[in-house]
């Protein structure tokens, strides 16, 4: 049986206008479109003003409930002194450009 906590995710989802995007932090199904429904809202994140506000609560209770944070923001939590955690990679490089790079 899968526990509810492992279908959802904390994650962003994009808003704003065209090239100035601004996001929420929800609570929503991993399988949920990003910019579909979503369960609860945490927060919101400015890159261009670097502004940053989540509910420390609302994220610790759904924390608690088995929701997990996206990996983005996982690492914007860090830079903000939300959690005190390492960062994770959240890319992989291509196989192809390593090869080259040996090559040379």
């Amino acid at each position: 049986m899968v526990s509810i906590g492992s279908m959802l995710r904390i994650r962003l989802t994009r808003r704003g206008k065209n090239k100035f995007a601004t996001y929420r932090i929800v609570v929503a199904e991993h399988s949920a479109p990003i910019k579909g429904k979503f369960i609860a809202d945490l927060g919101m994140y400015n890159p261009h003003t670097k502004e940053f506000r989540i509910d420390k609560d609302l994220l610790a209770t759904w924390s608690a409930k088995g929701a997990k944070p996206s990996v983005t923001l996982h690492n914007l939590m860090v830079n903000n002194k939300v959690i005190d955690a390492p960062k994770l990679t959240s890319w992989k490089p291509k196989k192809k450009v390593e090869a080259e790079k040996k090559a040379a």
